[in-house]
């Protein structure tokens, strides 16, 4: 394989519409913090103040990964996917992790909390775009290709979901099934894994009530609106709220101790109260932008190995911010995801400015000139 010819250039649409994303989530974060924060922590800018400086090591992680040839990240897969199944593992240690909601999701080291799940989405696309790429007709075979990735997939989801926490562990089988089928895996195998999946699931969600609880509260929130159905409800009045131009920013009314996890989960709807549909649509405009541009960055890539990165990573980004704006607005049911650039969080905004890093790494590698 000759050598891919750099660029210099950026792919501008896609950074441009990244970094509107991050100066508006900083903006409706602190519009949707600001007052919880003062009220618990005595400081206003208590969760603004962090998220920035994620915000600004973020932009060095891309600019880092964005100027180190990917095919190093990838040959480091291995060791990557190792780092990161420890890591997973150490979270279920108990007095290294975390926890918070019940949830033991975060390594502590030091005054540093880490999400090591969150790191788990770019090392299994790590993972798939390298071995996907180095044997392109193996995913064909479900022994000698598909099981040894499914066996890798298993045991993060089985460690992810011992945390628990189904939406990330959701996340990774649909970022694997979505490589496996462009991979070229074949469609009996991947429904039989579908069929095989699905006793799973059941047994996931009746093993634990509060997932049943969930499930009747997004078929029929106004049933119980003081206690399973009041996230959603209180995200339905958010948006009625807002109408088309919404109250304007900072004049939202459900974030005043009302609307639940207004600065992680919910942050969608604290968009839709104060900037209305027009606001929501810009939104999800700017995410559709976003992964128009990583689906041509991967069509347009100039061997296989790139083409499964820039998709896998672009997924990273655009499953989870779909996903999230699906819940808030009731067309799944409640689950903890955050929206991607807008709810706090350090461990996701530098998951999700590594994912453009590696976009970005490769629509700057053309083909080959003859």
């Amino acid at each position: 394989m000759p050598e891919a010819v750099k660029k210099q250039n950026w792919d501008y649409i896609l950074l441009l519409s990244a970094l509107c994303l991050t100066g508006l989530g900083l903006v409706m974060l602190f519009s949707a913090s600001s007052i919880m924060a003062e009220k618990r922590f005595g400081d206003a800018y208590y969760f603004l103040r962090p998220q920035t400086i994620y915000v600004l090591a973020g932009l060095g992680v891309m600019l880092l990964i964005k100027n180190i040839p990917y095919q190093f990240f990838t040959r480091l897969s291995p060791v990557i996917l190792l780092m990161t199944v420890v890591a997973l593992a150490l979270v279920l240690v108990p007095g290294l992790s975390a926890k918070a909601g019940g949830a033991s999701r975060w390594l502590r080291v030091g005054p540093v909390t880490f999400q090591p799940s969150e790191a788990a989405k770019v090392a299994l696309v790590l993972h798939l775009a390298f071995f996907l790429a180095a044997r392109p007709q193996g995913i064909r075979s479900f022994t000698g290709g598909l099981l040894p990735h499914l066996i890798v997939l298993g045991l993060m989801v089985v460690m992810i979901l011992a945390e628990p926490d189904l939406g990330t562990a959701a996340i990774l089988c649909l970022l694997a099934l979505i490589l496996f089928f462009v991979g070229g895996a074949r469609m009996t195998h991947l429904f039989g894994l579908a069929l095989l999946a699905a006793p799973a699931v059941y047994f996931l969600i009746v093993r634990y009530p509060y997932r049943i609880r969930r499930i009747l509260a997004f078929t029929r929130p106004w049933d119980d609106p003081l206690d399973t159905g009041y996230h959603i409800i209180h995200s339905f009045l958010a948006f009625a709220s807002g109408g088309l131009t919404g109250l304007g920013p900072g004049g939202g009314r459900q974030k005043l101790f009302f609307l639940p996890e207004c600065h992680t989960d919910f942050i969608f709807s604290v968009i839709g109260e104060e900037l209305g549909l027009v606001g929501v649509a810009f939104v999800a405009f700017l995410f559709l932008v976003l992964v128009w541009r990583g689906i041509a960055v991967a069509l347009d890539a100039y061997e296989l190995e790139g083409t499964y990165l820039a998709l896998g990573m672009t997924m990273i980004i655009g499953l989870q911010a779909f996903l999230n704006m699906a819940v808030v607005v009731g067309l799944v049911p409640t689950k903890g995801l955050a929206l991607p650039f807008f709810s706090y969080g350090g461990s996701a905004m530098l998951v999700n400015f590594a994912a453009l890093g590696m976009i970005m790494n490769v629509a700057a590698q053309e083909r080959p000139r003859s």
